[in-house]
C-alpha cells in the first residue's frame, strides 16, 4: 500500500471528545504552523513519565506495552552514559499506513514527541527509522528546520533502513544502528538493557511519540476523555480489503468494530470475517463476534488481535483460507532465514495451507495434521516472533474457517480460493498497490 493518501472529510463517527487528535485533517507545512496548531509544552522529563503513566498510554507498534514503564526502565539505566532513542517508523508490515499518515501530515508532533522522550530518558541521540525514501527526504527538512529554530534536546538522525518485514522489530533497528544488517537478534538482552552502542535504548513507535508530545500539552485527564478506561485514548488504524474507501482512521479505543469498519463502508450486508491485527493477528468471524470493542484486551479476549490498528474485512463468498496462505507464503518469504523455524519451518507451514486451500481432498487433510505438528515444531523457537506470528494466524484460520476445511477436503477448493486474486491485501497479488483515504476533520 502506497504513502499516498487522499482526504475523505469523513467523521470517525466515534462521538468521542477530541477525536481525531493525532491526525489532522490535512498537512501542517512547517513549524510555526505547527505551533500554532498544538501550542506550548507543559511538562517535561520525570514530570512527563508520570503524567504518561497516569494517561494509561501503550505503545502503537503493535505490543500495547505499557509506555511508561518502557520509559522509566530506560531512565533507570541511563546513568552517566546516558541513553539512545529509536524513533520506529518503518511500518513494514504492507497491510498498513497509519504511520505514513500520521508523517506525512503531522511530522513535527512526531519529532516533538523523540524531543520530550530524549529528554525523559536522558538520552543523547535520537534516530527516527523509515523506508521510504520520500518520507526520510521530508523529515531531514523538518529536522533541519528544527535545527535552524534552535529547536530539540538532542540531534535527530534520519535513517533510510532497508524495507523488509522483520526489519521493524525493534532488536532489528538496535542491530542495524550497531553498523549490523536489519535483522532480529537474540535476548536478552533487550534494548532498555542494552541496545545502541551498549547504551540503554528506547525503541518507539512514532504514534506513541506523536501522543506522548499531546499528553505533554494536555494532560492525562485530556488523554482519557476519550477511549475506555481499560483503554484510554484513541488510536489510528487502516482498514481495508472489501471496502469502498480503503484507509486510515482515528478511533476512541474500545469503538464497536463493526463502527470501525463502517468507515470504510463495507462492501455487502455482512463480511464473512476480519483479519485483526494484520498479518500478525488472527481471524475474527463475521456477526456478532464483529460487535467486540476495538481495543487491545478485548480484542485478546475475542480470540483476535488489536496489533498495529489493522482491520482486514473479507467479503461473503472469499476464502479465508486461500487468503491465509497467500499471506503465510508472503511471511515465509519475509524471514530473516537465520535459524531453523524460518528456514525451514515457515515455508512447509506455507507448502501445508497451500494444500487445505487450492488442492484439498485426503491430501489438504493431511496437509491440516502437518500445520498442527509444524506448529509445535516452530513456535517459541525463533530469534524473534514471525514464527509465533504465523503459527497464531495459521491456527486462527484453522479455527474460524473449521467449515470450510471440511468442504475442501470433501470436494476440493471453493470458489473463492479458485478466485486467484487477494481480496484483502492487493499489493501481494497485484502490482498496482491501492492509494488510502485518511479519515479526519
Amino acid at each position: 500500500m502506497t504513502a499516498e493518501m487522499t482526504e475523505t472529510g469523513a467523521d470517525t463517527g466515534t462521538g468521542a471528545p477530541g477525536i481525531p487528535r493525532v491526525l489532522p485533517a490535512g498537512a501542517i507545512r512547517g513549524l510555526g504552523a505547527h505551533d500554532d496548531r498544538y501550542g506550548p509544552v507543559r511538562l517535561r522529563a520525570a514530570e512527563l513519565i508520570a503524567e504518561v503513566q497516569r494517561a494509561g498510554l501503550a505503545g502503537r507498534g503493535g505490543a500495547a506495552y505499557p509506555t511508561g514503564r518502557k520509559l522509566t526502565a530506560v531512565r533507570e539505566r541511563a546513568g552517566l552514559r546516558g541513553a539512545m532513542l529509536v524513533a520506529n517508523g518503518m511500518e513494514s508490515e504492507p497491510a498498513s499506513a497509519k504511520d505514513a499518515a500520521l508523517l506525512a501530515r503531522a511530522p513535527h508532533l512526531v519529532l516533538d514527541g523523540i524531543d520530550l522522550a530524549a529528554e525523559a530518558v536522558r538520552a543523547r541521540e535520537a534516530a527516527i527509522c523509515v523506508r521510504r525514501p520520500a518520507q526520510a527526504e521530508a523529515l531531514i527538512a523538518a529536522v533541519a528546520e528544527r535545527a535552524k529554530a534552535g529547536r530539540g534536546m538532542v540531534g535527530v538522525n534520519v535513517l533510510l533502513v532497508p524495507e523488509r518485514y522483520v526489519a521493524s522489530a525493534e532488536s532489528s533497528l538496535v542491530r542495524y544502528l550497531n553498523g549490523g544488517p536489519a535483522l532480529p537478534g537474540f535476548s536478552p538482552p533487550r534494548p532498555f538493557e542494552r541496545g545502541v552502542r551498549g547504551r540503554p535504548t528506547l525503541v518507539s513507535n512514532v504514534e506513541t511519540l506523536a501522543n506522548m508530545a499531546l499528553i505533554a500539552r494536555h494532560g492525562a485527564g485530556w488523554y482519557r476523555s476519550a477511549g475506555t478506561p481499560d483503554a484510554p485514548g484513541s488510536a489510528l488504524v487502516t482498514v481495508a480489503g472489501a471496502v469502498r474507501r480503503p484507509g486510515v482512521h482515528e478511533i476512541a479505543l474500545g469503538t464497536p468494530l463493526r463502527d470501525v469498519l463502517a468507515l470504510s463502508e463495507v462492501i455487502g450486508p455482512e463480511p464473512a470475517a476480519v483479519l485483526a491485527g494484520g498479518y500478525f493477528g488472527s481471524w475474527l468471524p463475521g456477526g456478532r463476534p464483529l460487535e467486540v470493542p476495538a481495543s487491545p484486551a478485548a480484542l485478546r479476549a475475542a480470540g483476535a488481535s488489536f496489533g498495529a490498528g489493522i482491520f482486514l474485512v473479507l467479503p461473503a463468498g472469499g476464502c479465508g483460507l486461500a487468503e491465509t496462505a497467500r499471506v503465510v507464503r508472503y511471511l515465509a518469504g519475509q524471514s530473516a532465514g537465520q535459524c531453523g523455524p524460518c528456514r525451514n519451518g515457515l515455508p512447509e507451514m506455507a507448502q501445508a495451507l497451500e494444500l487445505v486451500a487450492f488442492t484439498g481432498g485426503r491430501g489438504g487433510a493431511r496437509a491440516v495434521r502437518s500445520l498442527r505438528e509444524l506448529s509445535g515444531f516452530v513456535e517459541g523457537r525463533g530469534a524473534c516472533h514471525l514464527p509465533d506470528g504465523v503459527v497464531k494466524l495459521v491456527a486462527s484460520a484453522l479455527r474460524v474457517f473449521a467449515d470450510d476445511v471440511r468442504q475442501h477436503e470433501r470436494g476440493g477448493p471453493c470458489p473463492g480460493a479458485r478466485g486467484g486474486r487477494s481480496a484483502l491485501v492487493p499489493a501481494l497479488s497485484d502490482p498496482v498497490s491501492t492509494e488510502l483515504r485518511v479519515s479526519a476533520r
